[in-house]
């Protein structure tokens, strides 16, 4: 049978030629998989790759993504050597400029992080810039930093090289043949249908680039993206540049400029994108482009002649205006679809699929053959999206803004503008009417703070404090010293139900959840790496039911969990019940006078104590009561029916005006928990990290009938001294003025040894607190910690720190407590 022969059955089927096809395709036949068909409705590369500016910048902002483009930059480099096709990859180094004090400082942070990461970098002056840059003129630069890993390379080539590698170890690439249908099969994919013919297949990979949402809608399966315009020019040979010019990004500009055959490769990322498609990508939109946009460029261009004045002397060869596929969160979408077993998508790159390709198709083609994820792609899971997240009108709105993020301000708790607001929870006119200042979650409208006016209603972007942190601070203090109510309508909740469910979900959980009924388990749901799927509270409502409450963003991602773990055949039916439910979390030390007088209920400790739940009577309300806290101090999460919340706060306001209630938001809730060292999921707890790791092997219990997912992994953990090197520590600064918030390197005994990934002033503590994840060129012992001299380089300034074993807050006293 010939390459360009369609057959009948394949054991995986890609759909899509660009260069995350030919990835995926090369890392499957490496992996000793060759029944491989690849399948290119035109010719390979010929959708977006094609013209791709062929950028690749190591460093990100989350680490396992880092990892992932420090292994394409690898797999480039010596690609040729092994296929005999040139890539076009060049180590040239990048430089990237600061015009404003904000985004040196910004600069500075970013390179204490890539030196934590492992990643080279030097921060260096105008001069030295202009230096390894000579083209540019710096009257207006504050400094810049050099990174000389990073490259460029040819897209075409390189996924012609990739292709080749997969076409050597036996897979076939047939180009000229359209998919018209997924086939499916009791929620599993069985195959699809071409314009010439059909394919049997055990798997099916959606790469399709632009056209992966209308491949997905196909097939019942949402794949969030959305097409905009991007714009650069290719200038005639210009003076200065040769062909060993490094990259150069001026962020404040929004605009990068390469070197292409003595001439500049010279794009951006405009603050407000274009949008494109919005009827659809046509079907036969290959190695096309759109018509030229200068109105749109403006900016650009006008950008680019402050850095590189001679452009205006510069002839322009050619204008590229070729739409790319962008996300609502400008991450790329990877995984296996929740909703159809086998089902695979790579697609939504965001314009970084040249930098990102390798890594992503060897993480992909990992998570195909082992059946989930191989390590921590929490930032680019599929999961983390919905079905409302794939509603077209929404998408175009939001990536507007999207395109736009590669170089805006990464302000600390930035939060995005558009397709807002888009959740509510029953309360949302309430507390806006408060001055809530609104924050975003999974589409989920929750307030970050409330200010004492609608002039201060606003966030006020900074490096240093944000204008809201003494109202935040007022926040805080009520919690630890009086009562405060918190809206967490968001948290999701899922309601486990049948005859095994039990049996089922205890096998799925590492800690015991076969208790009493009204019992409250905090536990976590691991890998059988022994890492932190998820972590979550289960609420056992009956015999045979019960009701999580897990993270606001997790609500697909533990439901696709839980479901794929259930034994065959087993009797348990897994709901989503999070619209149905609000969340009110009352807390502090007079939350007992509060709840107490609207309800006929004992709340003593005796009648109900911690990690317990009841139903009982609000006003005119019932509702769930959970005695459980994120924040240290006494409080009750109340699980109250949509209908009745509005009614339930009206009465726990008003009874608690009394006793100075205060409304509180997420920023206080981050300091409250940030300073009782409570870890949290995604930032402390990732599917690279163990319980022992983590600080939390009081919520394992390996001694459970049955044992648990992830249990043999933490046996040999246990039994690994090198396990512990690395660990979560939370240290507290002693600078009162600093402000962290996470991403900073942390030194321990003057070597960049992890970072801090969660940081928020501590109003009890007078001063930032940090949990903080190291890598130890030892085991990270009790006595190691205690002997370790902690330092965390905010901007080039390293800060002294001292690292806690325990929670630095003490409860009774309000202050920090000697360590243990």
């Amino acid at each position: 049978m010939s390459e360009s022969t369609l057959p009948d059955t394949a054991q995986y089927v890609i759909i899509g030629g660009g260069i995350i096809g030919c990835s995926v395709a090369y890392h499957l036949t490496k992996m000793g998989h060759s029944d491989v068909v690849l399948l290119e409705q035109g010719q390979l590369s010929c959708g977006t790759t094609w013209h791709a500016a062929g950028l690749v910048g190591q460093l990100r902002s989350q680490p396992a993504m880092t990892e992932l483009i420090r292994y394409s930059t690898e797999l480039y480099a010596g690609l040729e050597a092994e296929t005999g096709l040139g890539t076009g990859w060049k180590r040239c180094g990048s430089v990237t400029v600061a015009r404003s004090d904000d985004r040196m400082t910004m600069l500075k942070r970013t390179a204490a992080s890539a030196r934590a990461q492992g990643v080279e970098v030097d921060v260096i002056s105008p001069a030295e810039a202009q230096e390894k840059w000579p083209v540019m003129q710096v009257d207006d630069i504050k400094g810049a930093i050099w990174m000389p890993g990073d490259g460029k390379a040819n897209p075409t080539d390189l996924t012609q090289s990739l292709a080749k590698g997969a076409r050597n170890r036996g897979a076939k690439v047939i180009e000229g043949v359209e998919v018209t249908d997924v086939l499916t099969e009791n929620g599993a994919v069985t195959g699809v249908v071409t314009d010439q013919g059909t394919i049997r297949a055990e798997v099916v990979v959606n790469c399709a680039g632009q056209w992966a949402r209308k491949l997905g809608l196909m097939c019942g399966v949402d794949v969030p993206l959305h097409s905009a315009e991007h714009l650069y020019v290719v200038t005639d040979k210009m003076a200065g540049v040769t062909p060993d010019l490094p990259v150069m990004r001026d962020p404040d500009g929004y605009i990068y400029f390469k070197e292409e055959t003595g001439g500049l490769v010279m794009g951006g990322f405009e603050p407000e994108a274009k949008p494109w498609g919005m009827n659809g990508i046509p079907d036969k939109f290959f190695f096309q482009l759109l018509p030229d946009d200068w109105d749109q460029f403006e900016i650009l261009m006008d950008n680019a002649l402050i850095r590189v004045p001679q452009l205006a002397e510069a002839g322009v060869r050619q204008f590229y205006n070729g739409p790319e596929s962008f996300t609502p969160d400008n991450n790329y979408i990877l995984g296996e679809a929740p909703n159809l077993r086998n089902f695979f998508v790579g697609a939504g790159f965001n314009s970084m699929g040249i930098a990102s390709a390798g890594g992503a198709g060897r993480a992909l083609a990992e998570w195909i053959v082992a059946g989930a994820p191989t390590s921590d792609l929490l930032a680019v899971d599929i999961r983390r999206f919905a079905g409302f997240n794939n509603n077209p009108t929404w998408l175009h709105d939001r990536i507007k803004e999207t395109l736009g993020l590669h170089y805006a301000m990464p302000w600390p708790n930035r939060e995005l503008d558009t397709a807002r607001p888009f959740r509510r929870s029953p309360l949302f006119d309430r507390l806006m009417a408060k001055h809530a200042v609104f924050g975003s979650k999974m589409g989920w409208e929750r307030a970050n703070f409330f200010a004492p006016d609608a002039d201060s209603a606003r966030i006020d972007y900074s490096f240093g404090r944000q204008n809201w942190h003494d109202f935040a601070g007022a926040e805080h203090k009520a919690v630890r010293e009086g009562v405060a109510l918190f809206d967490q309508t968001s948290f999701a909740k899922l309601l486990v139900q049948g005859r095994d469910a039990c049996a089922q979900l205890n096998r799925i959980c590492a800690a015991n959840i076969d208790v009493e009924i009204g019992r409250t388990i905090y536990t976590g749901l691991l890998n059988p790496r022994g890492g932190y799927e998820s972590d979550l509270t289960v609420l056992r409502r009956g015999r045979d039911e019960f009701l999580l409450i897990t993270g606001s963003a997790q609500a697909i991602h533990d439901a696709d969990w839980i479901t794929r773990n259930l034994g065959e055949g087993a009797h348990v039916t897994v709901t989503d019940v999070t619209s149905g439910w609000s969340v009110l979390a009352l807390m502090g030390p007079k939350s007992r006078d509060v709840l107490g007088a609207l309800t006929r209920a004992d709340l003593s400790n005796a009648a109900f104590p911690f990690a317990t739940h009841r139903q009982i009577d609000l006003g005119y309300a019932t509702v769930i009561a959970n005695r459980m806290t994120y924040v240290g101090e006494l409080g009750w999460e109340l699980i109250v029916p949509t209908e009745f919340t509005a009614g339930v706060y009206d009465d726990l306001m008003r009874i608690g005006a009394d006793h100075g209630i205060r409304d509180a938001g997420y920023y206080a809730l981050e300091g409250l928990r940030i300073e009782k060292g409570f870890r949290a999921w995604s930032r402390e707890l990732t599917p690279d990290i163990t319980p022992w790791q983590a600080g939390l092997g009081f919520a394992v219990d390996m001694d459970k009938p049955g044992g648990f997912i992830g249990r043999d992994a933490l046996i040999a953990a246990k039994a690994d001294t090198d396990h512990m090197r690395t660990r979560i520590v939370q240290l507290v600064v002693d600078d009162a003025d600093a402000q962290l918030w996470g991403g900073e390197a942390v030194l321990m005994d003057g070597v960049e040894m992890g970072e801090v990934r969660s940081a928020a002033y501590g109003h009890s503590l007078g001063a930032c607190a940090a949990l903080c994840l190291l890598h130890g060129s030892q085991p990270l012992t009790a006595d190691v910690i205690r002997a370790a001299r902690f330092e965390i380089d905010l901007a080039g300034k390293k800060l002294t720190a001292k690292a806690h074993l325990r929670s630095p807050y003490d409860p009774k006293s309000a202050r920090p407590k000697a360590d243990a």
